[in-house]
C-alpha cells in the first residue's frame, strides 16, 4: 500500500513538472515572439515621407531590441489612400500616412487643413501642428479607429501653368486648373477666377502635354520628379496651402500595446516626423533651384500681391466651418493671427 502511495505521489510530481514546464515554456514562446507593425504608403521609396518610415523602423527595432518589428510596403502597393485608411481602420493594417485631404473624406474636421494661406511659413506650421490646434485635430481620429500619431510634411503648394505669369488673380481668369477632388480646392480656385478641373495624379502629365488643362499646383519636389516643368513655363511661389501626411495607427492595436512598447511607438514616430521634415525641407530647396537651374521662370509673390490673393479666399474658411466644427476651424485660424 505504501509503494502504490508512494507511486502515485511520483506521478503526480512528475505531471505537475512536466506542467510547469509546459507553462513556462509557452509563456516563454510568447515572450520570444515579434511584435511586427504593417505599414503601407503610397508614395515611391526616393520621397521623404518613406525615409521617414525607415526611420520610425529603425528606431522601434532598436529601442525594443528586435521584439517589434515593422514591414514598410512603399509606393500603392497595398493601395491608394483610402484604401489604405479602411484597411488600418479594420486592423488588416497597421499604419499609414495618407495626405490630409483624402483623410477629411473620413474626418471632417481635417478640412480646416485645406483653408488658403493658413501657415505663415513652414516653422508656423509645425508650431501650429505640434501644439494644440494639431493636437486636438488629432484627437478627433478617435472615433474611427485611428490614433493620430504626427504630420509628416507634404509641403507648400505652388501654381505651375503654360500660358501666362501669374502674379495677381487676374492672371488667373479662365485658366484650366487641374486640382485634387476636393471641394474647398475647387471652391478656392473658382474664387480666384479659375476654372478648376478635377483629375486623378497619373493622368496629369498627359492632360497637361496634351493642353487639356493649362496648369496645376502642387509642392516643388513633386513639380520638379514629375517633370511638370518640362510642359510648364511658368511658376508662382503662391504656398497657397500647407499639406501634411497623417501618421495613423489603428487605437485597438495602439490600446493594447504594453507601457513599455507604446511608448517605444511614440518615440519613433516623434523621431520620424523630426528626420522626415529635415528631408522634405532639404528636397524642397533643391527642386526649386533645380527648376532654377532648367530654365522656368519663377514668380516670388511680394506681400501686396500676396494680401491680393488672401483677400479674393476670406470666404473659404467660412465653406470650411459648413464641413469641420468652427471650434477646430476657430482654433487653427485664430492660432494663425
Amino acid at each position: 500500500m505504501k509503494n502504490l502511495k508512494n507511486m502515485v505521489w511520483g506521478i503526480l510530481c512528475v505531471f505537475v513538472v512536466f506542467a510547469f514546464l509546459a507553462t513556462t515554456g509557452v509563456d516563454a514562446a510568447l515572450a520570444a515572439k515579434k511584435l511586427e507593425i504593417r505599414v503601407g504608403h503610397g508614395v515611391p521609396e526616393s520621397n521623404a515621407m518613406h525615409q521617414g518610415w525607415v526611420k520610425f523602423k529603425e528606431v522601434i527595432e532598436a529601442e525594443s531590441n528586435g521584439k517589434m518589428t515593422v514591414k514598410i510596403y512603399p509606393n500603392q502597393q497595398l493601395g491608394g489612400d483610402r484604401e489604405l485608411i479602411e484597411a488600418v481602420q479594420m486592423g488588416n493594417l497597421t499604419m499609414t500616412a495618407p495626405s490630409n485631404s483624402p483623410l477629411a473624406a473620413f474626418d471632417k474636421e481635417f478640412f480646416v487643413l485645406d483653408i488658403p494661406f493658413l501657415f505663415k511659413d513652414r516653422a508656423d506650421a509645425y508650431q501650429m501642428l505640434d501644439g494644440n490646434p494639431g493636437q486636438t485635430l488629432l484627437a478627433t481620429l478617435d472615433k474611427f479607429n485611428l490614433k493620430g500619431l504626427g504630420y509628416f510634411e507634404n509641403g507648400f503648394r505652388n501654381l505651375t501653368n503654360s500660358k501666362n505669369p501669374v502674379k495677381s488673380p487676374a492672371d488667373l481668369d479662365g485658366l484650366k486648373l487641374r486640382t485634387m477632388e476636393n471641394p474647398v480646392h475647387l471652391a478656392a480656385w473658382k474664387a480666384l477666377g479659375a476654372n478648376p478641373t478635377p483629375m486623378a495624379f497619373g493622368e496629369l502629365f498627359t492632360a497637361l502635354q496634351q493642353k487639356t488643362v493649362d496648369g496645376q499646383e502642387n509642392p516643388f519636389e513633386l513639380i520638379h520628379a514629375a517633370k511638370f516643368n518640362e510642359i510648364q513655363k511658368y511658376i508662382t511661389k503662391t504656398q497657397h496651402i500647407y499639406t501634411t501626411y497623417v501618421m495613423v495607427i489603428n487605437k485597438n492595436f495602439y490600446n493594447k500595446l504594453s507601457d513599455e512598447n507604446r511608448a517605444i511607438v511614440d518615440k519613433a514616430a516623434k523621431a520620424a516626423v523630426d528626420y522626415e521634415r529635415e528631408i522634405a525641407m532639404k528636397n524642397d530647396v533643391d527642386a526649386e533651384q533645380k527648376l532654377v537651374e532648367f530654365g522656368n521662370e519663377i514668380v516670388e509673390l511680394n506681400d501686396e500681391q500676396r494680401n491680393e490673393f488672401k483677400e479674393k479666399l476670406l470666404p473659404v474658411a467660412d465653406m470650411v466651418k459648413e464641413k469641420a466644427s468652427a471650434e477646430i476651424v476657430d482654433l487653427f485660424v485664430g492660432s494663425s493671427k
